[in-house]
C-alpha cells in the first residue's frame, strides 16, 4: 500500500496534528521539517507531492509504539536503508505494536471496516516470510485496518459522513417532477425566493473540513 495513504490515514484516525507528528518523529531522533510532512500528506494529483519513503512511515512507526508503550532499553529500532523496503506485514505488525492489539482486537477492528478475516488467517499474517504457514498481506488487509480504526476512535466522522449522504439522497428524492403541463406551469412560476430558502435549510459545508490538513479519506 501507498505509505502516503498509511500515514495520512493513521494520523487521521488516530487525530495526530502536525506538532504530534513532528513529536512522534522525534522519539526516533528524526527531525521532520514541516515542509516535507505536508509534501508527503498529499495525494498524488496534488502539487507539492512527494511520496513518503519506507524509511519515513518505519520511523512514524517506530515513534508511535515509543509514544503509546515506551521506550525499551537497549532496543533501539532499526533505521532502514536506501533500498530496503517496508512491507504490508510489517506495517501491520508496527501498528499491532503500537496499539497493543491482540488477535480479537485486530478481528473486531477489521469486522467494523466489513473486513472479516479468521484467527488463523490473521497469525499467517505474522508469520516470518521464511514460515511455511507465512501469507503476504495485501493492501486491502491495511487500507481497512485503517478504516476501520477511523471507525473505532473517530466515529463521529462516520456519522457525519452517513447524515451527508442521506440529506444529498433526500434532496434528489424529494426534487419536484413535471409529468404533466400543469407541473410544468407550476414548476416555473415556483418564486425564486421559495428556492433560495430550500437551499438555505441544507447544511452548510463546515469550515475544519475544508480547510483540513487531512481532507477526505480516500475510497477503499
Amino acid at each position: 500500500m501507498i505509505h502516503n495513504d498509511v500515514l495520512r490515514r493513521l494520523r487521521y484516525a488516530l487525530a495526530i496534528n502536525d506538532t504530534a507528528a513532528i513529536s512522534i518523529f522525534k522519539l526516533v531522533n528524526y527531525d521532520m521539517e514541516i515542509d516535507y510532512l505536508h509534501a508527503v500528506m498529499k495525494r498524488e494529483d496534488e502539487d507539492g507531492y512527494l511520496p513518503c519513503r519506507d524509511k519515513i512511515i518505519a520511523l512514524f512507526l517506530d515513534g508511535l509504539i515509543i509514544k503509546n508503550r515506551g521506550r525499551q532499553e537497549g532496543q533501539a529500532p532499526k533505521e532502514l536503508g536506501p533500498k530496503e523496503r517496508l512491507s504490508n506485514n510489517e506495517v501491520l505488525r508496527k501498528i499491532r505494536i503500537a496499539m497493543s492489539y491482540k488477535d480479537e482486537d485486530m478481528i473486531e477492528v477489521l469486522q467494523l471496516a466489513g473486513f472479516r478475516i479468521s484467527k488463523s488467517e490473521l497469525s499467517a499474517l505474522f508469520r516470518k516470510p521464511d514460515h511455511r504457514n507465512y501469507k503476504p498481506a495485501g493492501d486491502q488487509v491495511v487500507r481497512n485496518l485503517l478504516q476501520g480504526m477511523v471507525k473505532k476512535y473517530r466515529p463521529e466522522s462516520t456519522r457525519q459522513a452517513s447524515s451527508q449522504a442521506s440529506k444529498s439522497a433526500n434532496a434528489i428524492g424529494t426534487k419536484p417532477s413535471a409529468f404533466n403541463k400543469s407541473d410544468s406551469r407550476q414548476k416555473e412560476a415556483k418564486p425564486k425566493a421559495t428556492r433560495k430558502n430550500t437551499s438555505a435549510n441544507l447544511s452548510p459545508a463546515r469550515k475544519d473540513d475544508a480547510g483540513s490538513v487531512w481532507g477526505k479519506l480516500p475510497k477503499k
